[in-house]
């Protein structure tokens, strides 16, 4: 079987396991007031923080375009592909796995859609294992159920960096920005199993917030095993830093990796947003 592995941005591979694996990557967009930016295509990590900060309209953010997504399985028909595995970013927060199909039926091409129900580290580890299945010749039913399987085990939660971003992109009142702001609340955002993201605690001060997310790391380790953790930022690598080390005294034996966050994400949890996420062991 010739499978194409398609995803989208909210991954957030590096060019390095894009090309080494021939994904097919799908860019979101970021809508500015001059208009919509592919990630990863029309800006870099650097230009969009920057546009951020300059923004006086706060942008919003778009599923990749259609046309784009009907060229792509296009191209893959043409190209002798059998048919795609195409892994999307939680369909709660982007209408991306729901075109998909649609997408692939206008080019006359199978695809199988999966909606990860999550972002970031945990896609990248479903393709790593699609691909690992699919060189051992399971079918493409099979691979799609040990990838479904793969996430209800992915764990991704994070602390915005103020709520000012999400205050902007219309998630919380300016009251409880304020009151965020005086009393220094922090808010830990997770994803829950329907792909939701949720906040599941407030908490005064980082260090109360980073605290909660390594309790439930320590849960899923006692639970079943952790081997790698990626710390996720926006924007926020000197912090991911100090984070792991301080991790790596308390867990000598897991493999923390520093991952930023898709600039989809920084436009709503803004510049300076940390979390951890993980897929714990079977």
């Amino acid at each position: 079987m010739k499978i194409a592995w398609v995803t989208d941005t909210a991954a957030l591979l590096s060019k390095e396991f894009i090309e080494h694996h021939n994904i097919h990557v799908l860019p979101l967009n970021v809508v500015f007031e001059e208009g919509a930016l592919r990630e990863t295509v029309d800006m870099t990590s650097e230009e969009f923080y920057k546009k951020l900060r300059e923004a006086k309209v706060h942008p919003k953010t778009s599923q990749p375009n259609f046309g784009e997504q009907v060229a792509l399985y296009e191209k893959l028909k043409q190209e002798g592909y059998d048919f795609a595995i195409a892994i999307h970013t939680s369909g709660k927060q982007s209408g991306t796995v729901a075109s998909a199909p649609i997408a692939a039926e206008q080019a006359g091409f199978k695809t199988y859609a999966i909606d990860a129900k999550i972002g970031s580290f945990p896609m990248q580890k479903m393709l790593e294992l699609g691909i690992e299945l699919a060189r051992q010749s399971v079918s493409a039913e099979n691979i799609v159920e040990e990838i479904i399987e793969m996430r209800s085990r992915s764990q991704l939660s994070f602390i915005p960096a103020s709520l000012e971003n999400l205050h902007k992109s219309g998630r919380v009142s300016g009251s409880a920005m304020f009151l965020s702001n005086l009393l220094n609340i922090k808010l830990v955002i997770s994803y829950i199993d329907d792909g939701t993201c949720v906040v599941t605690k407030k908490v005064r001060a980082d260090k109360r917030a980073k605290k909660e997310i390594v309790d439930t790391l320590d849960k899923a380790v006692k639970q079943s095993g952790v081997e790698q953790v990626a710390i996720i930022h926006c924007n926020n690598e000197m912090a991911a830093q100090e984070w792991k080390e301080e991790l790596l005294v308390d867990y000598p034996s897991i493999e923390f990796i520093l991952t930023p966050l898709s600039a989809a994400v920084g436009v709503h949890a803004g510049e300076g947003t940390i979390g951890l996420t993980w897929v714990r062991k079977k």
